[in-house]
């Protein structure tokens, strides 16, 4: 991504691009709550819009109620006005959806006229704010009085998707550490903390997994994570018969529940979703490693990277040899994978599409 390619916006207001920090930097300087999305077919559509505000008001709503520090700077020591705050469900969504709309009506003309012809757009979104802008003595929590305490900040830059199934695009994991607190919302926190887990990422590893006890796998750092298993009374993976896989009738897509501590990503729920509708046996269980010979197929999902098929999954073969210094100390097992795409992963990925087709949203709108 090119520097000209990127694009800050605060409050309306857009940086020059010459001052605009990449996006992880961008996230680790600022508190509060964030999503990320992309544009698609040739920048016309951003995926799933809609599902992100709301995912981006839930978590805001959420850290308010459950933990301000993570949210605001500055936040006062008085749990029952957050509390209270955190209710005003209808009052935030309104809020949320005019602030970033308003942003992105600022930037989208920017956008449009200085991408690269060869890139899709990513938009980061973050909600910030500085309580003490807020004086409570005046009474009352009207729209106009809380957009006052609002930081709406709108992070852009050039992205180039890689071509589903191709060996680029694979995806190489390795498990590595705990689980992250308050999964169900998306926080900046969260990105300076996963960022003590690199020492123990192996070369060659794209994404790196969560688990808290080295059995039951939970998500990625920024994914989340799902299987393709046989159902454990059909037998080993050795003996899977073509026409079971064609049935379905002995295979189910797996993924870790959102009552374990994961993230509700917006892709998850778009598979779970399809799944449902199209007669896949899908089971919210987080996925065992002691069971992996099991797996047929794995994938993750984002929403940059939508869908990509995994390749290889390396764990510690003892799990206490996480708490090493490095990579090199601990030793792995390996779970590979057939280098393209399988059936279900490939499926999956079409119908995705399809859906994102159906609920597209025009970038045009903000032009």
């Amino acid at each position: 991504m090119s520097l000209a390619n990127r694009f800050l916006c605060r409050n309306g207001v857009v940086t020059p691009a010459a001052d605009t920090p990449p996006v992880a930097a961008f996230l680790e300087a600022q508190p509060g709550v964030y999503t990320t999305t992309r544009t698609h077919n040739n920048v016309s559509e951003l995926l799933f819009w809609e599902r992100h505000l709301s995912r981006l008001s839930n978590s805001f709503k959420l850290l308010l109620r459950e933990n301000p520090n993570l949210l605001l700077q500055n936040p006062r020591n008085d749990s029952a006005i957050f509390w209270e705050l955190s209710t005003r469900s209808a009052m935030w969504d309104s809020v949320i959806r005019c602030l970033v709309h308003d942003s992105m009506r600022k930037v989208m003309p920017l956008v449009v006229r200085d991408r690269n012809s060869v890139e899709e757009m990513a938009f980061t979104v973050l909600l910030s704010g500085n309580w003490e802008n807020l004086d409570f003595r005046r009474g009352g929590f009207d729209e106009g009085r809380i957009s006052e305490v609002l930081d709406v900040y709108l992070h852009v830059g050039g992205y180039i998707p890689a071509a589903f199934g191709s060996r680029e695009s694979a995806a190489s994991l390795a498990v590595v550490g705990r689980g992250r607190d308050f999964a169900n919302a998306k926080y900046t926190d969260w990105v300076r903390l996963r960022k003590h887990l690199e020492r123990l990422r192996p070369p060659s590893i794209t994404e790196l997994l969560l688990s808290n006890d080295g059995e039951r796998i939970l998500e990625g750092c920024v994914t989340n994570f799902f299987v393709v298993s046989l159902k454990e009374k059909d037998g080993d993976a050795s003996t899977v018969e073509q026409n079971e896989l064609q049935s379905s009738s002995g295979i189910e897509v797996q993924t870790a529940p959102l009552s374990d501590g994961v993230l509700p990503g917006v892709i998850r729920q778009v598979i779970t979703d399809i799944c449902l509708k199209n007669g896949i046996p899908f089971r919210e269980v987080a996925p065992s490693w002691s069971k992996r010979e099991l797996w047929l197929e794995a994938f993750v999902t984002s929403s940059l990277r939508v869908l990509q098929h995994v390749e290889t999954i390396q764990a510690p073969s003892a799990w206490e040899s996480v708490e090493s210094s490095s990579w090199e100390e601990i030793p792995w097992v390996e779970k590979r994978f057939q280098d393209s795409p399988g059936m279900i992963t490939s499926l999956l990925q079409k119908e995705i599409l399809e859906k994102a087709s159906i609920e597209s949203y025009p970038v045009a709108s903000f032009e």
